[in-house]
């Protein structure tokens, strides 16, 4: 069977910083993967070549079958990728409502609008008429995967969702994203927070330079020291 999204030996440049070195991976239907690395060793490049915003010069970029590598972001959108932003970048003026039904894409097979974004968050639900520049750090990045959700994606990418929150608001986010996932969403996670990670995700990428070093089990990650301490810091 083939992949829902394929990342082929891409190679991906900043100007003449040669950032993504040969990376690939692979999301099937319906799973979570996780993509953990320390800072600057290409997490978020990955995710701005598969979005079209920084195309890769070489390698290929496929979704349910489309080659989508030199795709502008608005058609890659409009395939079924969706993407929650790190920073979350809410529209701060506009009520909670309002950042919601900007995106709303819709279609035969729709499965996402405003009342089932309220009740995955019911949090945004009781803020509906707020402005989102007056919510928490929480609210809002419950409002940033409401805003992705509304486009109606087969493919969801969070890029550290976990980032700045109390562990409290993480956890109630990574039932959230499990929920998502037991659904049949395919969702490409993007973190430095592992155990976070680890419990959300079905499998594990870890990228060193530009290029994936480890793919593996979260538990079988958990109880590698070595790829820990020399990849993720953690000792």
């Amino acid at each position: 069977m083939s992949a829902l999204l394929s990342v082929q030996d891409i190679h991906t440049y900043y100007g003449d910083s040669y950032v993504l070195q040969g990376l690939s991976l692979e999301i099937e239907k319906g799973e979570a993967l996780g993509v953990l690395g320390r800072n600057g060793m290409g997490k978020t490049t990955m995710i701005n070549s598969i979005m079209g915003f920084v195309p890769p010069r070489r390698g290929h970029i496929t979704f349910q079958g489309n080659d989508i590598t030199q795709m502008t972001s608005y058609e890659i959108s409009s395939l079924g990728i969706g993407l929650c932003p790190q920073g979350r970048r809410v529209f701060p003026t506009l009520s909670v409502r309002e950042n919601l039904i900007v995106a709303e894409q819709t279609h035969t097979s729709s499965r996402w609008n405003v009342d089932a974004v309220y009740e995955l968050f019911p949090r945004l639900g009781e803020r509906r008429d707020q402005r989102a520049g007056s919510l928490s750090g929480g609210e809002q990045q419950m409002l940033a995967i409401g805003r992705a959700l509304m486009t109606n994606p087969e493919c969801l990418i969070l890029d550290e969702p976990s980032e700045g929150l109390a562990p409290l608001i993480i956890q109630n986010l990574g039932e959230a994203i499990r929920s998502l996932k037991d659904e049949g969403l395919s969702i490409l996670l993007v973190e430095q927070n592992t155990p976070f990670a680890i419990k959300t995700v079905d499998r594990v990428t870890v990228i060193g330079k530009g290029t994936v070093v480890y793919d593996a089990s979260p538990q079988e990650l958990w109880a590698n020291e070595e790829i820990k301490q020399t990849h993720l810091g953690i000792g």
